[in-house]
């Protein structure tokens, strides 16, 4: 049977791991999805390295711990020499976290949790979460690299993106997914320890992730960053990320006292967290004085609970597709027509800053 030598597939994948064991679960989820072929398997980075340039992979799945040239070594002469979108693997350990995180500063696309149990590795349950992210870095290829987006001057607001809502917001909602750690590491730090309201941020990670991204982020901040916990009191200049595995919602008994409530309901959500079930809680106990900011991920949560702030009269800001790693959660804003503003990831800040000036004058 001869094979048409001018069909290609639409994303060709190298995977690279250390464990053979790997490389074949990885490979066959991979070549499972249609569209998707993997071109090759590398066992090393410097056999990563040397494959590349013969391969031409769109994507690359990039173990995080090797021996020798380790994950983020290999990434960064990737990047250097072959640039195209990395995922990188690891394993849900506190170290391979923080090396994920560099990882992402670094240049990594994206990243997936391998999650090791006492008898074997229990991988099968990222594929579609491996899929959904190849897909996404593919895509992410083909619109062109980040640094030439990067470079671009920020849009110029219209008359109509510059209206201003009355209310002064007493709290910001915030949810992100794809790209969302390196956007947060990026807008978080310039805003002031004297910060006057607090901040609670959903950001889709696997369990294990949270608790060392707080902490980065923490030392990271002029403001405090912390993983929030159930009955934490809801203070101004706190930033609250809410916990692996469980949904982060507001108790507000008074205008002057509210706590987080952390729970495993509703249970039917994509997410957990979800963005749309805190950004909804926000809207239903704050109001016109609830602020919401959506940034880069896949998919549409966020969608709804933009829409609960928007219809309160709070305001709403989102990330604009050129700065996005992924136009996915922004865009579901967008089309619904619930965002005040549209600006690049790089005003953020000072669209936070602004909307609460009035409240730290007070």
């Amino acid at each position: 049977m001869s094979l048409d030598v001018t069909t290609r597939p639409d994303v060709r994948v190298l995977v690279v791991d250390d464990s053979a064991f790997m490389r074949t679960a990885l490979s066959r989820m991979i070549s499972s999805e249609l569209g998707f072929e993997v071109v090759g398997t590398a066992c090393s980075g410097p056999d990563a390295l040397e494959k590349i340039p013969a391969l031409d992979p769109d994507v690359i799945t990039l173990d995080v711990e090797m021996p020798g040239l380790n994950g983020l070594e290999t990434l960064q002469r990737i990047m250097a020499e072959f640039p195209r979108p990395v995922i990188m693997v690891s394993a849900v350990t506190e170290k391979d976290a923080e090396t994920t995180f560099n990882a992402l500063g670094a240049g990594a696309f994206d990243y997936i949790p391998k999650q090791m149990s006492a008898a074997s590795l229990d991988i099968l349950h990222i594929r579609q979460d491996l899929v959904n992210k190849v897909h996404a870095a593919a895509a992410a290829r083909r619109k062109g690299p980040t640094s030439a987006i990067a470079r671009k001057p920020p849009r110029p607001y219209t008359a109509d993106s510059r209206k201003t809502n009355s209310s002064t917001p007493s709290i910001v909602a915030v949810g992100s997914s794809t790209g969302g750690p390196k956007a947060l590491q990026e807008i978080l730090p310039h805003l002031p320890a004297d910060l006057s309201v607090p901040i609670l941020i959903v950001q889709h990670m696997p369990p294990g992730f949270t608790v060392p991204f707080a902490q980065r982020l923490n030392n990271l901040c002029a403001v405090k960053v912390r993983e929030a916990a159930h009955r934490d009191p809801i203070e101004p200049g706190v930033i609250y990320i809410a916990p692996a595995g469980q949904h982060m919602t507001v108790n507000r008994s008074s205008d002057s006292h509210a706590c987080i409530h952390l729970d495993t309901q509703p249970e039917h959500c994509l997410h957990m967290p979800s963005v749309d079930v805190m950004m909804k809680s926000v809207a239903a106990n704050y109001g016109r004085h609830a602020m919401g900011v959506i940034l880069t991920g896949m998919g549409a949560d966020g969608a709804e609970g933009m829409m609960a702030i928007h219809r309160q009269g709070g305001l709403t800001i989102g990330q604009d597709e050129a700065s996005c790693t992924v136009y996915g959660m922004p865009r579901a804003c967008a089309e619904l027509g619930t965002l005040t503003r549209v600006v690049p990831l790089s005003q953020v800040p000072a669209q936070i800053m602004q909307a609460t000036r009035s409240r730290r004058r007070a």
